[in-house]
């Protein structure tokens, strides 16, 4: 299985990886088909997502995709957050097998949970999930 120079990197060298104890919101997804499980972790101000922190129990793609899924989310809104898709997270890593695309969208719905883990805390109604049904592996 070839994984791009950008897979091996955020595998080799995880960006954001950790906990954030007093964290606003927390998502975690996982696959028992093959025992991918990720959780997502963000810290929000005025909006903004300041911080955020992954754990994964995975694969290689597993723990890339969560590593620039991090990057890509930190420092937007959750509108901007919300929007990240498995594709973005797929084509910042240049490219996932086909068989480990569900690596990304492991990562989208982490933090689709995360933020709506954050929104009920806050008194707000959770956003609905839009277009994608259910996660394939």
């Amino acid at each position: 299985m070839d994984y791009s120079e950008t897979v091996m990197d955020h595998f080799e060298n995880p960006r954001n990886m950790g906990v954030i104890e007093d964290a606003d919101g927390i998502g975690e997804e996982g696959n028992p088909q093959c025992g991918d499980i990720m959780k997502i972790y963000i810290k929000v101000k005025e909006n903004i997502i300041a911080d955020v922190k992954f754990q994964t129990f995975g694969c290689g793609a597993a723990v890339a995709s969560s590593s620039m899924a991090t990057e890509l989310i930190k420092g937007k809104t959750l509108e901007e957050a919300w929007e990240l898709s498995n594709k973005a997270v797929a084509d910042a890593l240049e490219g996932l097998p086909p068989q480990k695309m569900h690596c990304s969208v492991l990562a989208e719905d982490a933090i689709h949970k995360a933020i709506n883990d954050y929104r009920t805390k806050q008194g707000l109604e959770p956003w609905e999930e839009t277009g994608r049904t259910g996660h394939h592996h």
